[in-house]
Protein backbone atom coordinates (compact mmCIF):
# COMPACT_ATOMS: atom_id res chain seq x y z
CA UNK A 1 0.00 0.00 0.00
CA UNK A 2 1.35 3.41 -0.92
CA UNK A 3 2.17 5.90 1.77
CA UNK A 4 -0.65 8.32 2.42
CA UNK A 5 -0.16 12.00 3.02
CA UNK A 6 -2.86 14.37 4.23
CA UNK A 7 -3.88 15.64 0.81
CA UNK A 8 -6.51 18.34 0.53
CA UNK A 9 -8.89 15.85 -1.10
CA UNK A 10 -8.52 13.41 1.81
CA UNK A 11 -9.13 16.12 4.39
CA UNK A 12 -12.12 17.46 2.42
CA UNK A 13 -13.61 13.97 2.22
CA UNK A 14 -13.24 13.50 5.97
CA UNK A 15 -14.73 16.92 6.73
CA UNK A 16 -17.66 16.21 4.39
CA UNK A 17 -18.22 12.95 6.28
CA UNK A 18 -18.22 14.83 9.61
CA UNK A 19 -20.67 17.43 8.33
CA UNK A 20 -23.12 15.27 6.39
CA UNK A 21 -22.99 11.85 8.08
CA UNK A 22 -22.05 12.69 11.66
CA UNK A 23 -23.87 16.04 11.37
CA UNK A 24 -21.31 18.01 13.34
CA UNK A 25 -21.57 21.79 13.36
CA UNK A 26 -19.59 23.92 10.92
CA UNK A 27 -17.51 25.28 13.81
CA UNK A 28 -16.61 21.78 15.04
CA UNK A 29 -15.64 20.71 11.51
CA UNK A 30 -13.44 23.80 11.25
CA UNK A 31 -11.68 22.81 14.49
CA UNK A 32 -11.18 19.25 13.25
CA UNK A 33 -9.66 20.55 10.00
CA UNK A 34 -7.22 22.65 12.02
CA UNK A 35 -6.37 19.63 14.19
CA UNK A 36 -5.51 17.61 11.09
CA UNK A 37 -3.19 20.40 9.93
CA UNK A 38 -1.42 20.09 13.27
CA UNK A 39 -1.08 16.33 12.70
CA UNK A 40 0.60 17.02 9.36
CA UNK A 41 2.94 19.55 10.93
CA UNK A 42 4.08 17.24 13.72
CA UNK A 43 4.38 14.10 11.58
CA UNK A 44 6.38 15.80 8.82
CA UNK A 45 8.31 14.47 6.98
CA UNK A 46 6.61 11.17 7.88
CA UNK A 47 3.38 10.09 6.23
CA UNK A 48 0.10 9.40 8.01
CA UNK A 49 0.78 5.66 7.80
CA UNK A 50 4.05 5.99 9.68
CA UNK A 51 2.38 7.28 12.84
CA UNK A 52 2.68 4.96 15.86
CA UNK A 53 1.15 5.16 19.35
CA UNK A 54 4.58 6.24 20.63
CA UNK A 55 4.73 9.07 18.09
CA UNK A 56 1.20 10.21 18.93
CA UNK A 57 2.00 10.22 22.67
CA UNK A 58 5.18 12.20 21.96
CA UNK A 59 3.20 14.75 19.94
CA UNK A 60 0.58 15.11 22.69
CA UNK A 61 3.37 15.54 25.25
CA UNK A 62 5.02 18.29 23.22
CA UNK A 63 1.75 20.14 22.75
CA UNK A 64 0.98 19.88 26.46
CA UNK A 65 4.44 21.26 27.27
CA UNK A 66 3.64 24.21 25.00
CA UNK A 67 0.62 25.00 27.14
CA UNK A 68 -2.25 23.33 25.28
CA UNK A 69 -4.98 22.47 27.81
CA UNK A 70 -6.52 19.10 28.56
CA UNK A 71 -9.78 19.83 26.75
CA UNK A 72 -7.97 20.94 23.59
CA UNK A 73 -5.70 17.89 23.69
CA UNK A 74 -8.67 15.60 24.18
CA UNK A 75 -10.45 17.10 21.15
CA UNK A 76 -7.23 16.85 19.17
CA UNK A 77 -6.94 13.13 19.91
CA UNK A 78 -10.61 12.65 19.07
CA UNK A 79 -10.11 14.32 15.67
CA UNK A 80 -7.03 12.24 14.88
CA UNK A 81 -8.61 9.01 16.11
CA UNK A 82 -11.70 9.64 14.02
CA UNK A 83 -9.63 10.45 10.96
CA UNK A 84 -7.69 7.19 11.19
CA UNK A 85 -10.96 5.25 11.61
CA UNK A 86 -12.19 7.00 8.48
CA UNK A 87 -9.10 5.79 6.58
CA UNK A 88 -9.54 2.26 7.94
CA UNK A 89 -13.16 2.15 6.71
CA UNK A 90 -11.88 3.19 3.29
CA UNK A 91 -9.33 0.34 3.50
CA UNK A 92 -6.44 2.79 3.27
CA UNK A 93 -5.06 1.73 6.65
CA UNK A 94 -5.29 -1.35 8.83
CA UNK A 95 -4.67 0.04 12.33
CA UNK A 96 -5.37 3.18 14.32
CA UNK A 97 -2.24 4.57 16.05
CA UNK A 98 -4.44 6.67 18.36
CA UNK A 99 -6.50 3.70 19.54
CA UNK A 100 -4.49 2.96 22.70
CA UNK A 101 -3.53 6.56 23.45
CA UNK A 102 -5.51 7.83 26.43
CA UNK A 103 -7.00 11.29 26.43
CA UNK A 104 -5.69 13.57 29.19
CA UNK A 105 -7.88 13.59 32.27
CA UNK A 106 -9.99 16.73 32.20
CA UNK A 107 -10.48 18.57 35.46
CA UNK A 108 -14.22 19.06 35.75
CA UNK A 109 -14.99 22.53 37.03
CA UNK A 110 -18.46 23.29 38.27
CA UNK A 111 -20.30 25.73 35.99
CA UNK A 112 -20.81 29.21 37.35
CA UNK A 113 -24.44 30.15 37.97
CA UNK A 114 -26.00 33.39 39.15
CA UNK A 115 -28.39 33.50 42.08
CA UNK A 116 -32.06 33.90 41.06
CA UNK A 117 -32.01 37.49 42.33
CA UNK A 118 -28.95 38.41 40.28
CA UNK A 119 -30.32 36.71 37.20
CA UNK A 120 -33.49 38.77 37.46
CA UNK A 121 -31.46 41.95 37.97
CA UNK A 122 -30.13 41.57 34.43
CA UNK A 123 -33.64 41.83 32.99
CA UNK A 124 -34.89 44.82 34.96
CA UNK A 125 -35.29 48.38 33.65
CA UNK A 126 -33.29 48.17 30.43
CA UNK A 127 -34.97 51.13 28.75
CA UNK A 128 -37.49 51.76 25.97
CA UNK A 129 -35.20 52.32 22.95
CA UNK A 130 -34.95 49.63 20.25
CA UNK A 131 -31.58 48.21 21.37
CA UNK A 132 -32.70 47.99 25.00
CA UNK A 133 -35.91 46.19 23.99
CA UNK A 134 -33.86 43.75 21.89
CA UNK A 135 -31.36 43.14 24.71
CA UNK A 136 -34.20 42.63 27.17
CA UNK A 137 -35.75 39.98 24.90
CA UNK A 138 -32.51 38.08 24.30
CA UNK A 139 -31.58 38.10 28.00
CA UNK A 140 -35.04 36.85 28.98
CA UNK A 141 -34.87 34.11 26.35
CA UNK A 142 -31.37 32.96 27.36
CA UNK A 143 -32.48 32.59 30.97
CA UNK A 144 -36.00 31.34 30.17
CA UNK A 145 -35.00 28.50 27.84
CA UNK A 146 -31.35 27.72 28.63
CA UNK A 147 -30.11 28.26 25.08
CA UNK A 148 -26.54 28.01 23.88
CA UNK A 149 -25.06 31.17 22.37
CA UNK A 150 -24.98 29.74 18.85
CA UNK A 151 -28.56 28.51 19.18
CA UNK A 152 -29.75 31.98 20.18
CA UNK A 153 -27.84 33.71 17.38
CA UNK A 154 -29.25 31.36 14.71
CA UNK A 155 -32.93 31.76 15.70
CA UNK A 156 -35.42 32.97 13.12
CA UNK A 157 -38.78 34.66 13.66
CA UNK A 158 -40.57 31.57 12.38
CA UNK A 159 -39.01 29.38 15.10
CA UNK A 160 -41.42 30.73 17.71
CA UNK A 161 -44.66 28.77 18.14
CA UNK A 162 -46.78 31.37 19.92
CA UNK A 163 -49.86 29.17 20.40
CA UNK A 164 -47.82 26.49 22.14
CA UNK A 165 -45.47 28.89 23.98
CA UNK A 166 -42.49 27.01 22.62
CA UNK A 167 -39.42 27.59 20.49
CA UNK A 168 -37.84 25.38 17.81
CA UNK A 169 -34.08 25.25 18.42
CA UNK A 170 -31.35 23.78 16.22
CA UNK A 171 -28.56 22.57 18.49
CA UNK A 172 -25.34 20.61 18.20
CA UNK A 173 -25.15 18.17 15.30
CA UNK A 174 -28.01 20.06 13.61
CA UNK A 175 -30.43 18.33 16.01
CA UNK A 176 -33.75 20.10 16.47
CA UNK A 177 -35.57 20.27 19.78
CA UNK A 178 -38.60 22.11 21.14
CA UNK A 179 -38.14 24.14 24.32
CA UNK A 180 -40.66 26.10 26.40
CA UNK A 181 -40.68 29.90 26.54
CA UNK A 182 -41.44 31.55 29.86
CA UNK A 183 -44.10 34.23 30.19
CA UNK A 184 -41.66 37.09 30.74
CA UNK A 185 -39.54 36.03 27.76
CA UNK A 186 -42.62 35.76 25.55
CA UNK A 187 -43.80 39.23 26.51
CA UNK A 188 -40.34 40.72 25.89
CA UNK A 189 -40.15 38.97 22.49
CA UNK A 190 -43.51 40.36 21.40
CA UNK A 191 -42.44 43.91 22.27
CA UNK A 192 -39.09 43.52 20.46
CA UNK A 193 -40.66 41.94 17.37
CA UNK A 194 -43.16 44.75 17.15
CA UNK A 195 -40.25 47.18 16.77
CA UNK A 196 -38.13 44.88 14.57
CA UNK A 197 -40.88 44.06 12.10
CA UNK A 198 -41.77 47.74 11.72
CA UNK A 199 -38.17 48.67 10.99
CA UNK A 200 -37.05 45.56 9.08
CA UNK A 201 -40.14 43.65 7.89
CA UNK A 202 -38.16 41.59 5.36
CA UNK A 203 -35.67 40.18 7.90
CA UNK A 204 -35.91 36.53 8.95
CA UNK A 205 -33.49 36.56 11.90
CA UNK A 206 -35.03 36.95 15.35
CA UNK A 207 -32.35 39.24 16.77
CA UNK A 208 -31.03 42.05 14.57
CA UNK A 209 -28.27 44.62 14.74
CA UNK A 210 -29.09 48.32 14.45
CA UNK A 211 -28.51 47.93 10.68
CA UNK A 212 -30.98 45.06 10.30
CA UNK A 213 -28.41 42.26 10.03
CA UNK A 214 -28.49 39.06 12.08
CA UNK A 215 -26.91 39.79 15.46
CA UNK A 216 -23.58 37.95 15.70
CA UNK A 217 -22.52 35.72 18.59
CA UNK A 218 -19.75 38.16 19.43
CA UNK A 219 -22.22 41.05 19.63
CA UNK A 220 -24.52 39.05 21.90
CA UNK A 221 -21.60 38.29 24.22
CA UNK A 222 -20.69 41.96 24.35
CA UNK A 223 -24.26 43.08 25.09
CA UNK A 224 -24.65 40.57 27.94
CA UNK A 225 -21.29 41.57 29.47
CA UNK A 226 -22.12 45.26 29.09
CA UNK A 227 -25.45 44.78 30.87
CA UNK A 228 -23.71 43.07 33.81
CA UNK A 229 -21.14 45.89 33.99
CA UNK A 230 -23.88 48.53 33.98
CA UNK A 231 -25.43 46.84 37.01
CA UNK A 232 -22.08 46.57 38.76
CA UNK A 233 -22.26 42.79 39.03
CA UNK A 234 -18.96 41.34 40.21
CA UNK A 235 -19.52 38.08 38.33
CA UNK A 236 -18.08 37.62 34.85
CA UNK A 237 -21.42 37.27 33.09
CA UNK A 238 -21.63 35.81 29.59
CA UNK A 239 -24.45 33.99 27.75
CA UNK A 240 -23.42 30.54 28.99
CA UNK A 241 -23.69 31.74 32.60
CA UNK A 242 -27.41 32.31 31.97
CA UNK A 243 -27.70 28.79 30.53
CA UNK A 244 -26.01 27.43 33.68
CA UNK A 245 -28.28 29.57 35.85
CA UNK A 246 -31.38 28.29 34.05
CA UNK A 247 -30.34 24.65 34.53
CA UNK A 248 -29.36 25.09 38.16
CA UNK A 249 -32.53 26.97 39.15
CA UNK A 250 -34.93 24.62 37.34
CA UNK A 251 -33.19 21.56 38.80
CA UNK A 252 -33.25 23.01 42.31
CA UNK A 253 -36.97 23.70 42.02
CA UNK A 254 -38.09 20.53 40.22
CA UNK A 255 -35.43 17.88 40.81
CA UNK A 256 -36.29 16.55 37.33
CA UNK A 257 -32.91 15.77 35.78
CA UNK A 258 -34.35 14.22 32.61
CA UNK A 259 -36.51 17.23 31.84
CA UNK A 260 -33.54 19.58 32.25
CA UNK A 261 -31.49 17.30 29.98
CA UNK A 262 -34.16 17.48 27.27
CA UNK A 263 -34.47 21.26 27.44
CA UNK A 264 -30.70 21.80 27.39
CA UNK A 265 -30.28 19.40 24.47
CA UNK A 266 -27.63 17.26 26.18
CA UNK A 267 -26.99 13.99 24.34
CA UNK A 268 -25.88 12.35 27.60
CA UNK A 269 -27.38 12.83 31.04
CA UNK A 270 -23.81 12.86 32.40
CA UNK A 271 -23.48 16.41 31.05
CA UNK A 272 -26.61 17.44 32.96
CA UNK A 273 -25.58 15.76 36.20
CA UNK A 274 -22.98 18.44 36.86
CA UNK A 275 -25.86 20.69 37.94
CA UNK A 276 -26.76 18.26 40.73
CA UNK A 277 -23.39 19.14 42.25
CA UNK A 278 -24.35 22.81 42.24
CA UNK A 279 -27.57 21.88 43.99
CA UNK A 280 -25.65 19.77 46.49
CA UNK A 281 -23.36 22.70 47.30
CA UNK A 282 -26.42 24.80 48.10
CA UNK A 283 -27.88 22.02 50.28
CA UNK A 284 -24.55 21.59 52.07
CA UNK A 285 -24.45 25.29 52.91
CA UNK A 286 -28.00 25.18 54.25
CA UNK A 287 -27.12 22.09 56.31
CA UNK A 288 -24.00 23.69 57.78
CA UNK A 289 -25.97 26.75 58.83
CA UNK A 290 -29.08 24.98 60.12
CA UNK A 291 -28.07 21.65 61.66
CA UNK A 292 -26.83 21.94 65.27
CA UNK A 293 -24.51 18.95 64.89
CA UNK A 294 -22.95 20.30 61.70
CA UNK A 295 -21.62 23.56 63.10
CA UNK A 296 -17.98 23.90 64.00
CA UNK A 297 -17.74 24.84 67.66
CA UNK A 298 -16.13 28.18 68.47
CA UNK A 299 -14.14 28.94 71.60
CA UNK A 300 -17.22 30.65 72.98
CA UNK A 301 -19.30 27.50 72.39
CA UNK A 302 -16.69 25.38 74.17
CA UNK A 303 -16.53 27.70 77.13
CA UNK A 304 -20.30 27.74 77.41
CA UNK A 305 -20.54 23.95 77.40
CA UNK A 306 -18.00 23.66 80.23
CA UNK A 307 -19.93 25.97 82.60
Amino acid sequence: MDKISLTEDTVNAYCAYLEHERRLSALTVKHYRRDLSLLTEYLSPRSVMEATPQLIRHMIGKLHAKGLGERSLSRLLSAWRGFYQFLIRRQLMTNNPCHDVRSPKIKRNLPHALSPDRAQQLMAELGEDALSLRDHALLELLYSSGLRLQELASLNRGDIQWDEHTLRVTGKGSKTRIVPIGRFAEEALKVWLGVAMERHPEATALFLSRHGQRLSMRSIQQRVSLRAQQLGLDDHVHPHVLRHSFASHVLQSSGDLRAVQEILGHASIVSTQVYTHLDFQHLAQVYDKAHPRAKVKTKKDNSSSSE
